[in-house]
């Protein structure tokens, strides 16, 4: 048996590794933090580099903006910062982090609308507690120039603003080698018919939504039953795809069923039969942890657009498709992704430091 000693060393060390991997994994290339410009009311054009925004407030993130000379105001108020970004990041794999925000907040880069937190009034909910990390676009920022990133944020009661956490732009370090990287905004509708697997719907008017991050954190708090999410994505250079592909959709809470272009290519857990029964409400339920890779082959895709449907249910908790990475791969990269990320954590940390 070990010392209370032997074991306190044990946890020290387990959370300097896992510091220590998190650091690795990311790397901050723009620091977000400091001041920025910061007004009362609501303008959408607030969202655009050429509004003037001199005659603003400065107001320093993250921080309440109750402690920044706003004690007691409720309401809208918007936050705006200009930085610059090198050219050497715009085709890489880029997150922002706004740490949390209270309560409601949409966030615009250079005036295009790159993710949302709870949703605002006449149907409010808050996200107050929701850690926002987005997945970038490629071509959302301007080379080696002045970028602009706009919050628009609502307030219900006490505190508001951006409040706490790390405020920045980070590099990834990719886990995989994508082929086609599907990260980012998606169409997303609640409820369920068996046409919005098709091609041609029309999802115009759908809803955005940011994959990977639970929809509970995007205006859908609570929400459990059918739900479904669409991608339409452009293939230019078909040929230099493989034939044997993996269609990589991360972790989704709780089953899913999903198409590609109108066919059905894969599902974890079983939505047909009964969705409501003892493996989704159980404590032995476990689909909600399974990576879901999907084997596809070139002639799936088209030259061209393609849509990506998925089939969603969640029975209780969070839901939705929450954790990457999402994309295409080949077989051959997906399978070194499995070895070095999930069939060699069938031991953890501490199984390997208990074995005998």
């Amino acid at each position: 048996m070990f010392s209370k000693i032997r074991i306190i060393v044990i946890i020290l060390l387990f959370f300097f590794l896992k510091n220590t991997f998190a650091e690795q994994k990311y790397t901050r290339i723009v620091n977000l933090k400091g001041e920025w410009k910061f007004n009362l009311g609501d303008n959408k054009k607030w969202a655009y580099p050429k509004f003037d925004d001199s005659d603003w407030d400065n107001i320093e993130v993250p921080s309440n903006w109750e402690n920044e000379g706003y004690n007691g105001y409720d309401g809208y108020a918007w936050y705006r910062k200009f930085f610059t970004i090198s050219s050497k990041y715009i085709n890489k794999q880029l997150y922002l982090s706004l740490g949390v925000i209270d309560d409601v907040a949409e966030i615009y880069i250079n005036g295009k609308l790159v993710g949302k937190s709870g949703s605002f009034p006449p149907n409010y909910n808050s996200a107050f507690n929701a850690k926002i990390w987005l997945p970038l676009p490629d071509n959302i920022f301007s080379n080696n120039s002045q970028n602009l990133i706009s919050v628009r944020v609502y307030d219900s009661q006490q505190a508001g603003g951006i409040y706490k956490g790390d405020i920045g732009i980070f590099l990834s370090k990719p886990l995989v080698n994508m082929s086609i990287n599907l990260e980012g905004s998606w169409k997303f509708k609640t409820g369920d018919n068996p046409t919005w697997s098709q091609i041609n719907v029309n999802d115009k008017n759908w809803d955005n939504i940011i994959v990977p991050s639970y929809w509970d954190w995007q205006g859908y708090n609570d929400y459990d039953g059918f739900a479904w999410y669409r991608l339409t994505f452009t293939i230019n250079q078909y040929e230099y795809l493989e034939d044997n592909l993996i269609l990589m959709l991360g972790k989704i809470d709780d089953l899913d069923e999903t198409f590609l272009n109108g066919k059905f290519v894969g599902s974890t857990g079983d939505l047909i039969i009964s969705p409501i029964d003892g493996s989704i409400n159980g404590k032995d339920n476990k689909d909600f942890n399974v990576f879901r890779g999907y084997e596809i082959k070139k002639e799936d895709l088209q030259n061209g657009k393609n849509v990506i449907a998925v089939r969603v249910f969640d029975g209780l908790y969070q839901g939705g498709i929450y954790e990457g990475p999402v994309g295409i791969a080949s077989l051959k990269d997906y399978l070194l992704f499995r070895t070095k990320n999930l069939d060699g954590k069938k031991k953890n940390f501490f199984d390997l430091l208990f074995d005998k």
